[in-house]
């Protein structure tokens, strides 16, 4: 298990901590793996600046290209993930 510190942009980052938002498309430049944490920045874009607020949430799937769902395989870039997420 590893732990990423990721970017997340204020609109996503919030509806990530109200648990609206159970995803996250990420670029999968860092070898994501099921059970890996991802530490969320909060970051402001209009600010251009992290906020100081994070929080954690753990990968309980992994859909890409390779392991993909009816669409991704034609739809999703190789190099890209869609991380299931739980707190």
């Amino acid at each position: 298990m590893a732990t990423h510190k990721v970017k997340s942009w204020s609109y996503f980052f919030d509806a990530i901590v109200a648990g609206d938002k159970l995803h996250d498309l990420r670029k999968n430049d860092r070898d994501y793996q099921i059970g890996d944490e991802l530490i969320l920045q909060r970051y402001d874009m209009v600010m251009g600046r992290y906020t100081g607020d994070e929080c954690v949430r753990t990968v309980s799937f992994i859909t890409s290209n390779q392991f993909p769902c009816a669409y991704s395989s034609a739809v999703l870039p190789h190099d890209y993930v869609i991380l299931s997420l739980k707190a």
